[in-house]
């Protein structure tokens, strides 16, 4: 039986989706405990009796606009600090929160702590191919400037992750540039190639474009913290233009245009669930000594659901451990 530590108070929609999330998972789940860390008597409004939750009460919650490591250092009673330091006291094996994105990576790096051996921990996400299949990125911003080393550990850290979490065996491994000859890109890409190439742990296919991602290209794409971040942005933004312009399209070219949609509906909607990644579940600080999982600030019920049900993955595959054999291997 794995516990879960849940910051109920993190998030746009907390405590509500988050305990509804947590509802849902409980019910399909009968191997996983969870500890919600929040105030009391909100989170009981929502909460659906079961022996296998519980609550620590706390009042104190970090905001969004809290400069992430004074709020960590400071707020020691805030329910995503409690959450970090259960996972390090060994109450719980994993910790999921809504809230500050940079206040969870501090938490994460302070107070979980690294695995040994690696430099910087990368914020890994899970997205959608045309195929449906997904691939995983890293890093998408827990770090602003990388050394070639660092997209080297990446590699090695999201290829585990792929294998473990998503059943992808001998994932492909990608690095992103600004063209696919070996000779392309920057200093420090031509050195994460050279450090590529001669890995024996992972399949690497050489370097990929970003026009390719959503073709399903590789399985796991590498890449530095700022580029990853604006990458990812771009992804978002573009799906939400897209859909915009299409409602926009139909709802102003009149009868016709309201008719063909009407018999495209299911292609539609379709086509949305595809671009859909919430239920692939959170971003995950990879690179730690548990799974620490950042959900969407505007996360529903289900994309909760579905970052507990990616937690339960890891924490069954036992990711976290491989990575630690990986690199004690390496430091040997």
């Amino acid at each position: 039986m794995k516990t879960i530590a849940m910051d109920a108070m993190g998030g746009d929609n907390a405590p509500q989706a988050i305990v509804e999330g947590v509802n849902q998972a409980l019910a399909e789940f009968s191997d996983i405990k969870i500890k919600l860390y929040g105030h009391e008597e909100k989170i009981k409004q929502y909460l659906k009796a079961n022996e296998r939750v519980s609550i620590v009460h706390t009042d104190v919650k970090i905001n969004s606009d809290d400069e992430p490591v004074k709020s960590i250092r400071k707020k020691k009673e805030a329910s995503m600090v409690l959450g970090a330091q259960a996972v390090k006291d060994g109450k719980a094996d994993a910790v999921i929160s809504a809230g500050n994105t940079g206040a969870l990576l501090a938490a994460g790096l302070f107070v979980v702590g690294r695995i040994k051996g690696i430099d910087r921990p990368a914020l890994l996400s899970t997205l959608p191919t045309i195929d449906g299949r997904n691939f995983v990125m890293l890093d998408l911003g827990a770090n602003a400037e990388n050394t070639a080393h660092h997209l080297h550990q990446y590699a090695i850290l999201g290829s585990f992750y792929s294998e473990a979490v998503q059943g992808v065996a001998k994932p492909r491994v990608g690095l992103l540039n600004n063209g696919t000859e070996s000779s392309k890109g920057d200093p420090l890409r031509k050195e994460v190639y050279e450090l590529l190439s001669q890995e024996p742990a992972v399949n690497f296919i050489g370097n990929i474009e970003a026009r390719e991602l959503l073709n399903g290209v590789a399985d796991v794409v590498v890449t530095d913290g700022f580029t990853g971040n604006a990458v990812l942005k771009t992804i978002e933004g573009t799906g939400l233009s897209i859909f915009s312009a299409l409602k926009s399209a139909i709802k102003d070219g009149g009868t016709k245009a309201k008719l063909g949609a009407f018999f495209l509906k299911d292609s539609l909607y379709g086509l949305r669930d595809l671009m859909d990644y919430s239920s692939a579940g959170g971003a995950v600080l990879i690179g730690l000594q548990a799974p620490v999982v950042k959900c969407h600030g505007s996360s529903d019920a289900k994309s909760v659901y579905y970052t507990i049900k990616q937690v339960r993955t890891m924490l069954e595959n036992q990711v976290v451990d491989k990575i630690v054999d990986e690199f004690s291997k390496k430091n040997h």
